[in-house]
């Protein structure tokens, strides 16, 4: 059988089904809150975890975590800084620029 449709198949013949889903489903709290919309202890205490060793990541991974204070962290900086300026000064000698 030859039809006019592209790639010769004939059309389908599809009925309309009306939704038969009745009212919505009553909302469902979450169950980290109440009613009241207050959070649980859990629910909270999770959120302070979850922040803390997000926090301690971040630092093991920036390599600051550790014992250092914020006064070892300067010198390092400086130290860094130091030597930077020492190397380019190095690196313009041997360019002849200085």
């Amino acid at each position: 059988m030859t039809t006019n449709q592209p790639g010769g198949q004939e059309p389908l013949d599809a009925e309309i089904v009306e939704n038969p889903a009745g009212p919505p489903a009553p909302e469902v709290p979450d169950p980290d809150y109440s009613e009241g919309g207050v959070p649980s202890f859990d629910y909270v205490r999770d959120r302070i975890e979850n922040r803390y060793n997000t926090s301690v990541g971040a630092q093991e991974l920036a390599g600051i975590g550790g014992p250092e204070t914020l006064e070892s962290l300067d010198k390092k900086i400086e130290e860094r800084d130091k030597k930077a300026k020492d190397k380019l000064a190095e690196i313009r000698r041997a360019m002849g620029k200085e």
